[in-house]
């Protein structure tokens, strides 16, 4: 649907809206498909090699990759795409597997950090391989050196556009 005045039912006012023209659906078609297919391609090998969602393996991944293997909650959060509350959870569990552990941030106590254990190092670290398989096999070989610029460019201002207040 293309036209930018489309009468809507039971108002007098017409849409206004900018409705998508076919490239820009296709585009949208697209990336839509690919954002709800994509996790459960990657998680679905976690899963049966090492237990883990993906979010479990990303809060792992992040937290490994981190100075001192410690990051701010609010941080991880972000880093993760997850909120607050779910981190709490997912980081509840690993605290109580002994993979993290958490206390306030000594800079400031407001803030509460999570650290990674020794243990819960060896998670992340065994669980890598697979998660580095699964991202080539999905998302990488199909993409030639150009291309994978091409997306990280393009990620790069969805998310900057998305987290806009």
């Amino acid at each position: 649907m293309a036209s930018t005045a489309t009468p809507n039912p039971g108002k007098d006012v017409p849409d206004r809206t900018p409705w998508l023209t076919p490239d820009e659906k296709d585009a949208w078609s697209g990336l839509v498909s690919l954002v709800l297919l994509l996790p459960g391609r990657l998680e679905a090998p976690l899963q049966h090699a090492a237990g883990l969602t993906l979010f479990d393996y990303l809060t792992l991944s992040h937290m490994s990759e981190a100075p001192e293997r410690r990051l701010r909650m609010s941080e991880l959060a972000y880093l993760t795409n997850g909120s607050l509350s779910r981190l709490s959870n997912v980081v509840k569990r690993f605290e109580q597997r002994g993979w993290v552990q958490r206390f306030p941030d000594p800079a400031d106590g407001r803030y509460t950090i999570a650290a990674l254990t020794d243990t819960g190092y060896g998670v992340v670290v065994a669980a890598a391989p697979t998660h580095v398989r699964s991202v080539r096999q999905f998302v990488l070989d199909a993409l030639s050196p150009a291309d994978q610029r091409a997306l990280t460019r393009i990620a790069g201002r969805l998310r900057r556009h998305i987290d806009l207040p």
